[in-house]
């Protein structure tokens, strides 16, 4: 039987917990006078940009905050800026919708104290198109469309601090360099953190050139030589050696092979064999 008593955790500030509650619902938006609102001169011929970055940005924010159309964003991006005393112009629709495509997100981020130590890593998502809404409607062959988010998170705080969409066609290890250039180049970068997909060349130079250490087990053909350096067994063949920086455990132990991907019902039997009889039971 529980100890648990209801008058043990009961609320007695309420006139705190009801000011908290009403808290949630509170809105406040700000916009600086001294923002860039509209584009600089690009320097180059054709016509020039009406609006900068930070004013798309800006507005397809409160579009997906709000889960507003585009119509509707306009219109509510020029009522707010009425209220607060702004005689700036409002992208129309057609802009907001072309601009979104190749537009340069800032992604704002608190920081850390100190270097910043990044982990990098992709996942898949399945983006439902035509194809299964057919599937499902009138029957037929299902079709699935997959894309890759590739995501660089600050160690400490949890943070996104970079982020790239790619088709599922594009391997982890190309990504990483452009990874790296959406960190500040005045941002101390300490370490790179990531599997085994990321043990390339290219990766390892993107990551030296940032005067950072890489922390990247090897891959399956590299051996870890006696002096604590991998030499993979193409570069063998060249007759060339990879020099690359290793954490102390991988530099003086073994080299541990990947573990084979088991299937859900071959993970069921194995789980089920090592499991007590009562538990089978």
């Amino acid at each position: 039987m529980s100890s648990w008593t209801p008058t043990k955790y009961k609320t007695r500030n309420w006139a705190e917990y009801n000011l908290s509650l009403k808290k949630r619902g509170s809105l406040s938006i700000w916009f600086d006078p001294e923002m860039a609102w509209e584009a600089a001169p690009s320097g180059q011929r054709g016509r020039q940009q009406a609006y900068s970055d930070a004013a798309i940005q800006a507005c397809l924010t409160l579009k997906v905050l709000f889960g507003l159309p585009l119509r509707q964003t306009t219109g509510f991006i020029a009522s707010l800026l009425k209220l607060v005393g702004l005689d700036w112009s409002v992208p129309d629709f057609s802009t907001l919708c072309r601009r979104q495509k190749a537009l340069s997100v800032a992604i704002p981020y608190k920081g850390s104290a100190g270097p910043l130590h990044l982990l990098i890593d992709s996942t898949g998502i399945k983006a439902e198109g035509e194809g299964e809404w057919n599937a499902r409607k009138h029957g037929g062959p299902k079709r699935r469309l997959w894309r890759k988010i590739h995501i660089g998170i600050d160690e400490q705080t949890l943070e996104i601090r970079a982020i790239e969409v790619t088709s599922s066609s594009i391997g982890d290890a190309p990504i990483l360099p452009d990874l790296l250039n959406q960190i500040p180049p005045d941002q101390e970068l300490g370490s790179v953190t990531a599997d085994g997909a990321y043990d390339t060349r290219k990766c390892h130079d993107a990551i030296a050139a940032r005067d950072a250490h890489p922390v990247i087990p090897p891959t399956q053909e590299c051996q870890i030589m006696e002096a604590g350096q991998p030499r993979c067994q193409s570069a063998q063949r060249s007759g060339e050696s990879l020099k690359v920086s290793r954490p102390r455990t991988l530099a003086t132990g073994d080299r541990i092979p990947p573990q084979k991907p088991r299937r859900n019902q071959d993970a069921l039997c194995e789980i089920t064999r090592s499991a007590p009889l009562g538990a089978r039971l």
